[in-house]
Formats: C-alpha cells, structure tokens, sequence
C-alpha cells in the first residue's frame, strides 16, 4: 500500500498532457520530461566540450559512445535494483525522496551560483565513464528521478524513459560541436541556469512529497 500513498511524481511535475494520448503515453511523456530535465544534455554541453578539448573526432567519437552506454547501463541497474537495494539498509522511498531532494537542491544552488558544476576533472582514457557517465549524467537526481518514476508509473515506464533519455544523450553528443557553435557561452549558459531551476523546483516538489507521505503514513499507522 505504500506505493499509493506516494502521488504521482511526473503529473505533479508537469502540466497536463493532451487527452489525445492515452494513460500510459501519457505517463510516459511526463516521465521522459521528468528525467530530461535532470539529465540535461543540453546543459551539460558546455563540459562535456571542455573535458574533451584535447581530444582528436575519432577519440571523442568513443569517449561519447562510451559515456552514453555506461550512463545508460547504470541507470537501468538502479531502475531494476534500486527497490531492492532500498530494503537491503532498509531505507524508505519516502526518506530517499527527502534526501534525493536536499540533494538536488544543493546541486542546482551550485549550478545556478557557479554556472556549472564546478569540479576540477583530470583527462584520462575512461574520461567517457567518469566523469561524463558518472556523476555528470547519472548523477543522485536521475537516480532519485529514475527510482520514483518506477514506483508510480511501473517498470516499463521507467526502463522506455531511461531508454529515450540516453538516445537524445547520444544524439546531443553525436553533434555536441555543431549545437554548441549554434547555442553559443552565452546560450549554453542560459539553458545551464533555467535548468537549474527547474532542478530546484524538482527538489522541493521531492521533498513535499516525501514529507506529506511519511506524515501522512505515521497519521494511518
């Protein structure tokens, strides 16, 4: 019973989508914008170009394709792990939604103060896998993100959102150069800053939402 006392995360996020689609088109729409939006390839674009500066087409080329299976695999671990993993140090999906939002909510102060995330990365042959993959693409909100969308809206969902995620990551990837040239430091700044609030708005909408069923849990109890 617990999973219904846990509102829907994405119809709580976002609008309403056209009643042309139907429910699970739709779950899987709101789903998608959900995780995109954490993800942020766009946003991201200006450092994933700066981490692979020195890098020859044909080099990038691999650190990109690498960076999109890894981020894809680890995610999908966590999307059919997760639950799991959650009653192994038994943690509630209530007390992961409070932290995953205090968590979001420190990176999208960060991001909006900084304009990015911050860090100093070393260049290395596995630069795909960290820190593109991880932490910069599959980071504590796509997880959070991932784990809440499977518990409201079932695994075919969640696994079909992470999957369409990771393709419009690879494409963003594919022609970072030319989307960069397009967008500009100005432009990717931008996208970088309005993400971050919606980041934020994310976090405290987690946060609400992790508060009101665990009051509302211990009120039944």
């Amino acid at each position: 019973m617990e999973g219904q006392r846990i509102p829907h995360l994405a119809s709580s996020l976002r609008r309403e989508v056209p009643a042309a689609l139907d429910p699970a088109s739709s779950d899987l729409l709101k789903a998608f914008i959900a995780l995109i939006v954490v993800v942020d390839p766009l946003g991201n674009i200006p450092i994933f170009s700066s981490l692979t500066a020195g890098m020859d087409a044909e080099a990038r080329k691999r650190t990109f394709n690498t960076a999109t299976m890894v981020g894809l695999t680890l995610l999908l671990a966590f999307t059919l792990l997760g639950d799991q993993l959650l009653r192994l140090f038994g943690i509630s999906i209530e007390s992961f939604m409070i932290a995953g939002g205090l968590l979001l909510a420190i990176i999208s102060v960060k991001i909006l103060v900084q304009g990015g995330w911050g860090e100093k990365y070393v260049s290395a042959d596995d630069v795909g896998a960290v820190p593109i993959a991880f932490p910069l693409l599959v980071g504590p909100g796509a997880i959070t993100t991932t784990m809440l969308i499977l518990r409201s809206s079932g695994l075919a969902v969640a696994v079909s959102a992470v999957a369409l995620v990771f393709a419009a990551v690879w494409l963003t990837l594919r022609f970072i150069d030319p989307i960069y040239a397009l967008l500009g430091k100005t432009g990717s700044a931008v996208i970088t800053r309005v993400m971050a609030v919606f980041i934020a708005a994310i976090a405290v909408q987690f946060m609400f939402e992790g508060f009101n069923a665990l009051i509302g849990s211990r009120g039944s109890s």
